[in-house]
């Protein structure tokens, strides 16, 4: 059983959730911590509410691809495990 290809696809898949995870801590940087409620501070609280919007955006993606990782890899690892157990019981 030739399991090279899934096994590619599940370390691409890892690099693209550790993309995200960079792509948010990049973006997450240029957040401005500090509550702006003045009203000559509008255009900087449109500013913040979009880069929320946007970390919440790739937080979700990041959530679900990770979860679909783990969940792709433990399937893998149950192939794997199970062809083994299957091969161990053949008379070579």
């Amino acid at each position: 059983m030739n399991m090279v290809p899934y096994i590619v696809t599940w370390a691409a898949l890892g690099v693209v959730v550790l993309g995200l995870a960079i792509y948010r801590s990049t973006i997450a940087g240029r957040e401005d911590d500090s509550l702006h409620m003045a009203v000559g501070e509008a255009p900087v609280m449109v500013a913040q509410q979009k880069l929320g919007k946007k970390i919440e955006h790739v937080e979700l993606w990041g959530k679900s691809l990770t979860a679909l990782l783990v969940v792709y890899g433990l399937v893998l690892a149950g192939i794997y495990l199970y062809h083994a157990w299957l091969q161990s019981g053949t008379i070579q």
